[in-house]
């Protein structure tokens, strides 16, 4: 594992664009975000110049210098189309070439045949969380969602039905199970046993998944009653075409960002020494970029020409898979670009200012800390991260199972209630084409079970333990 120790970010932190004090700060926020949803809701104006109006009000309710506010949104914005754009890109053409050359036909026929009717929800959760183990939330997306699309339409199903126990494997992964970021600077910062964290982490994570997954997906359907978004939907292939991939290499291909993942992850943790050639290979192709790359190359291979493609008809599914993505990328890159405009007006330190006070028993504090964070800023990473700095003295007398249910219960706060400072928030809405109401109705809900039930399962353990 990478060592990254609270004293590290402490020490990278920056002064905050703005002298404002909490209140104005507090105020600051609730304004920028309600003229998001004013402008969204109200005048329908594109979610991308929403966000982009609502951060510059942000850091003008803050008192922030406009070049400062500026600056900090599109610091936001270029880091997370950096980081999260690319893998959206690789995984569109992955999808395409999934959709094209009748691979995901393959996976979506096996999986109707195999599972159906009540038990689909169950199998998308599964699939989901086996696949979201090692990835990145949004790698996990993009790898996902064609076939959640595709599920939903073939089989006549509810896309909430399908979908939300999908992102449910995927946001449960994400916030408590390592090797994810989060919960391994956690453990880093209170000291936490990675292995009893991981164990207690499953214990935890089981039921939580079943409940925000499939149990709530009934309800989230009935809400929201919404078919899989065309666009979105990868179209069935040709009938034309002379063959398909095998189910086989069809599903290798999608695996393999999982596996090259995963080795990395896995000798993170046994090797833990950045100068070993093996850990530096792996840290090389288990990175999501490459780790993507890698499944697109060998997907035009695997895919395309095992379909019959010529160099011709592959250049131009490549080319015509980037289109669609285009706003999803927009929006996405704001929502980053707010969200940094939030960290850097100061609102994070604010909420740990006010946190030193509470008087609660330290696993629900460490809870409240990243709950309140995460609502402030959109980022489960900066509410671990700063969570963990906060307690981590508090767990200093700790049982060793204790500190990993510490790490555990900020990891579950740091999911509550993704909102529209949240970059997940916007890609969920544009990939399932739904409005800002039906996607609070549903990821945002969803989001906020995954926590609170999460907390109670850790108090639960602690009373135990």
């Amino acid at each position: 594992m990478t060592s990254l120790s609270v004293e590290m970010l402490a020490a990278d932190a920056v002064e905050p664009i703005t002298s404002a004090g909490n209140a104005q700060l507090g105020i600051a926020v609730l304004a920028g975000i309600a003229v998001i949803v004013l402008l969204i809701t109200k005048f329908k104006l594109h979610a991308f110049l929403a966000l982009t109006i609502g951060s510059l009000a942000l850091g003008a309710f803050a008192g922030a210098p406009l070049a400062k506010t500026i600056t900090s949104f599109t610091a936001g914005l270029g880091s997370t189309v950096a980081g999260v754009g690319v893998l959206i890109a690789l995984g569109a053409i992955l999808g395409k070439l999934l959709a094209d050359s009748g691979g995901a036909d393959q996976i979506v026929d096996t999986i109707l045949a195999k599972a159906s009717g009540r038990a689909m929800p169950w199998a998308m959760v599964l699939i989901a969380s086996i696949i979201g183990l090692p990835l990145f939330f949004e790698v996990g997306i993009v790898l996902l969602i064609p076939v959640v699309l595709m599920v939903a339409k073939r089989g006549n199903y509810s896309l909430m039905r399908i979908g939300i126990p999908a992102l449910a494997g995927l946001s449960v992964m994400h916030g408590l199970i390592p090797p994810h970021p989060g919960p391994l600077v956690a453990i880093d910062a209170i000291g936490a046993n990675l292995g009893v964290t991981l164990a207690l982490g499953l214990v935890v994570a089981i039921p939580t998944v079943i409940i925000a997954g499939p149990v709530f997906s009934k309800y989230a359907a009935r809400w929201v009653d919404i078919p899989a978004p065309e666009k979105m939907i990868p179209q069935r292939a040709s009938d034309d075409l002379e063959k398909r991939p095998s189910f086989g290499a069809t599903v290798a291909t999608v695996l393999l960002p999982v596996v090259l993942m995963m080795a990395k992850a896995l000798v993170d943790i046994v090797v833990d020494n950045p100068e070993n050639g093996v850990q530096r290979i792996t840290d090389v192709i288990g990175s999501p970029l490459i780790a993507l790359l890698a499944a697109v190359i060998v997907g035009l291979f695997t895919l395309g020409r095992a379909a019959g493609f010529t160099k011709d008809r592959l250049s131009t599914t490549v080319e015509k898979s980037l289109a669609p993505i285009a706003g999803v990328l927009l929006i996405v890159g704001a929502g980053g670009g707010f969200k940094q405009t939030l960290i850097d007006i100061g609102v994070g330190q604010m909420i740990l200012e006010f946190s030193e006070n509470w008087a609660i028993p330290t696993l629900l504090l460490a809870w409240l800390i990243a709950v309140a964070i995460r609502l402030a800023t959109g980022s489960a990473t900066v509410a671990t991260i700063s969570a963990a700095g906060l307690v981590a003295p508090l767990a200093a007398d700790m049982s060793t199972s204790h500190a990993a249910l510490l790490v555990l219960a900020i990891g579950a706060g740091s999911l509550f209630f993704s909102h529209v400072n949240d970059a997940g928030f916007w890609l969920v809405k544009e990939y399932f084409g739904m409005s800002v109401g039906q996607t609070v109705k549903t990821w945002s809900v969803m989001e906020t079970i995954i926590s609170v039930v999460g907390i109670v399962f850790v108090l639960l353990l602690s009373l135990v333990l």
